[in-house]
C-alpha cells in the first residue's frame, strides 16, 4: 500500500465510526457497515473483486453485532477496512477460501484494536463534561460546541486515525519483506473461514428469527431456498415465481369469498 492509500484507509476508518459531522447514517450506518467499507478500500487498493469476496461474508458474520448502551464489544469499521485491506495485500496467489479466512484473522486483530480504541476515546473524553459544564454555568452557550465539535472530534480521530496509519504501515512492511502466504499455514486460514461460515450462519439465524413470524413464513423461506440452491434460479427468477404464486393466491382467494 502507499502513503495516499494507508491515508485513506484510516480517514475512512475514523469516517465510519462517527455520528457527527457526517451524521449517523452516513458515517456509523453506511461507511461502518462491513460490505460498504469493504468496497470503499477495494476502490482505494484497486481491487473491487477481491474486496466484494471478502466483503459479503463479514457483512452476514457481524449482522449480529449490537451496541447496547453504548458498550462496543466489537468494532464493525476497523475489522472490516483492516480485514478487506489484509485480504488484498497479503492474499495474492490464495484461493477463494483462504482469502475469506485471512480477512477474518486480520478482521479480528482490527474489531479488537478497535475496541481498545473505543475505551480510550470514552476515558479521554470525560474531562470534556467539565469544560462542557463550565461554559454551561458561565452561560456561553455559543462555546458549547468547542468541548463537543472539536475536542471530542480531535479525541476520537487521535485516537482511531493514528493506530489505523501505525496498523496498515506494519502490514504493509511485512507484505514487502516475507512471502506472508507461505507463513499463514493453510489448515489455519482455511479454520478460520470456516468459523466465519459458522458466524455468517448465526448472523442469518438472528435476521430470520425476526422475520419469520408464522409458520408459513417459513414454508416461503424453504421454497426459495431450494428455488436458489437446486434449481439455480437467480434472485430475479424467484422474485417472478413469488410474484405468480402471489397473484394466484389473491385470485384464489377473491373467488372463495364472492362464492361464500
Amino acid at each position: 500500500m502507499s502513503t495516499l492509500q494507508i491515508i485513506l484507509i484510516s480517514l475512512f476508518i475514523y469516517l465510519g465510526s462517527i455520528g457527527s459531522i457526517i451524521g449517523n447514517t452516513l458515517g456509523w450506518y453506511t461507511l461502518g457497515r462491513p460490505l460498504v467499507a469493504s468496497f470503499v478500500v477495494g476502490v482505494i487498493l484497486g481491487d473491487v473483486n477481491t474486496a466484494m469476496i471478502v466483503g459479503i461474508p463479514l457483512q452476514i458474520m457481524y449482522m449480529g453485532n449490537v451496541t447496547p448502551g453504548g458498550a462496543v464489544a466489537w468494532d464493525l469499521s476497523y475489522a472490516t477496512y483492516i480485514g478487506t485491506a489484509a485480504a488484498i495485500v497479503f492474499g495474492k496467489g490464495m484461493g477463494t477460501t483462504e482469502v475469506i479466512g485471512l480477512a477474518v484473522v486480520f478482521a479480528g486483530i482490527g474489531g479488537l484494536v478497535g475496541q481498545i480504541m473505543w475505551n480510550i476515546s470514552y476515558a479521554a473524553c470525560l474531562p470534556l463534561n467539565r469544560i462542557a459544564y463550565k461554559y454551561a454555568e458561565a452561560g456561553e452557550t455559543r462555546k458549547m460546541f468547542i468541548p463537543n465539535l472539536v475536542l471530542g472530534q480531535l479525541i476520537g480521530f487521535a485516537v482511531r486515525f493514528i493506530p489505523a496509519v501505525l496498523l496498515l504501515t506494519s502490514m504493509t512492511a511485512a507484505s514487502e519483506q516475507a512471502d506472508f502466504v507461505s507463513l499463514i499455514p493453510a489448515w489455519l486460514t482455511t479454520g478460520l473461514s470456516v468459523f466465519g461460515g459458522m458466524m455468517a450462519a448465526l448472523g442469518m439465524g438472528i435476521i430470520l428469527s425476526f422475520l419469520l413470524k408464522e409458520k408459513y413464513h417459513i414454508a416461503i423461506y424453504l421454497a426459495g431456498f431450494i428455488l436458489v440452491t437446486y434449481f439455480n434460479l437467480n434472485t430475479m427468477a424467484v422474485t417472478v415465481v413469488a410474484l405468480i404464486v402471489t397473484i394466484l393466491y389473491y385470485y384464489s382467494s377473491s373467488k372463495k369469498v364472492e362464492v361464500e
